[in-house]
């Protein structure tokens, strides 16, 4: 049964190669573009992952954990948060529900292990 894992990324490129690595990696990938597309393919789908990008306009990816944390059925969901500013935002985001915070820019040799860590 193939793993199923929501990207959420407001940049077009960086939700590409996400989904092209992840896919490579035999995982079912879904893609929102911003906190509130995030909440809504979250509550529809019941991934097995997300992957939260942190900064975005609009509902930022704190919010948006904060909603889908608010959905029970959500709750045992990783949550692996992408941000520039890890160091900044890791208490936060482990506040709101993320289950960790990676640094961007994605190092990708580091990323499926996290993957395969969580998901499985």
């Amino acid at each position: 049964m193939r793993k199923l894992i929501l990207v959420v990324e407001d940049y077009k490129d960086v939700r590409k190669m996400m989904r092209q690595f992840l896919e490579n990696k035999g995982y079912e990938v879904i893609v929102a573009k911003d906190g509130s597309q995030a909440v809504e393919k979250a509550v529809a789908t019941h991934p097995d992952l997300i992957i939260m990008d942190l900064a975005m306009p609009g509902m930022d990816g704190i919010q948006a954990t904060q909603a889908i944390r608010q959905h029970g059925e959500l709750d045992d969901i990783p949550i692996l948060a992408l941000s520039a500013y890890a160091d900044f935002y890791d208490e936060r985001a482990r506040d709101v529900g993320c289950n960790d915070v990676i640094q961007k820019p994605v190092d990708f040799g580091k990323l499926g292990p996290i993957v395969n860590n969580y998901i499985h």
